[in-house]
């Protein structure tokens, strides 16, 4: 796709960017309705239809709050409409549209049976993440069913931690251990052939710093790791992008121009990527 397509296409979008909202902390128990008054989770309101493609969140419950993270709703809705746009546009993947032929995206709850006829399912922030007795064996069974998990847009080693205790809920990591993922790998050579997973800082880290760095966590983020976890049969069952945050290149397109060429272009590549891989396997 040429720049001045590109271009054409941001400018289309340009007016559905919205402003990030940072809310307060809250405890583990309340954590889940973070931003519920102004962000309010889009639950399925109907039966799926199975021959289109629909971006699905998943929704949990955060234990404290990142620096710059927003639990589950971090880069929503944006990221998830954007992501679907470029879908449609770059691929031949028919894609749901909403009563007002907007592009379909809806959050699930882990414990919700719905969840069962989504395949593929995203969150972010998951350094805050904790999973309830019911949420764990929800998402296990879905995982183990054939579902597939990308979690995306948590740094350094506290935030890691974290997460690789909940998912181990999940998946009990004696029997689902948490592998790399080399760039040999075909899920980087789908469609876009992807040399490497780009460092995407939030574009309000990249604006405070006027893009020297990416890293949101200095010394402690510097190096990007993705990791997967597969089943016995070599499916891969969760894609994990870690000390990067390849949805707000999604969500941030057409916000700066310079953030778009350096991000957002790739960001897509990586994630129609995934996507088809995870469609497809």
């Amino acid at each position: 796709m040429t720049r001045q397509t590109w271009a054409h296409v941001v400018r289309r979008i340009l007016g559905w960017a919205l402003v990030a909202v940072l809310l307060v902390g809250a405890t583990a128990a309340s954590a889940q309705r973070w931003g519920w008054s102004r962000m309010p989770p889009r639950f399925p309101d109907g039966e799926p239809t199975h021959r289109l493609f629909t971006f699905t969140r998943g929704l949990y419950q955060s234990t404290h709050r990142e620096r710059g993270g927003q639990g589950w709703h971090t880069d929503y809705p944006d990221a998830d409409i954007n992501f679907t746009i470029r879908l449609s546009e770059l691929t031949r993947t028919p894609v749901g549209l909403d009563r007002n032929n907007k592009p379909d995206h809806i959050v699930v709850r882990l414990t919700d049976p719905q969840l069962f006829t989504y395949p593929f399912l995203f969150m972010s922030d998951v350094g805050t993440v904790w999973f309830s007795p019911e949420e764990r064996d929800g998402l296990g069974a879905y995982l183990r069913k054939g579902g597939f998990l990308w979690v995306d847009d948590f740094w350094g080693p506290f935030a890691w931690e974290q997460w690789v205790g909940e998912i181990g809920k999940v998946l009990p990591p004696g029997q689902y251990p948490i592998v790399d993922i080399p760039m040999s790998d075909p899920i980087h050579h789908g469609m876009f052939d992807v040399e490497e997973v780009p460092q995407v800082p939030s574009i309000q880290h990249f604006r405070r710093v006027g893009g020297t760095t990416t890293s949101e966590r200095g010394a402690l983020s510097e190096e990007v790791h993705v990791r997967g976890i597969y089943d016995e049969h070599g499916r891969l069952m969760v894609l994990m992008t870690h000390n990067t945050d390849i949805a707000d290149g999604w969500e941030r397109e057409g916000e700066d121009y310079e953030f778009f060429y350096r991000f957002s272009v790739t960001s897509y590549a990586v994630g129609i990527n995934v996507l088809l891989h995870a469609m497809t396997h």
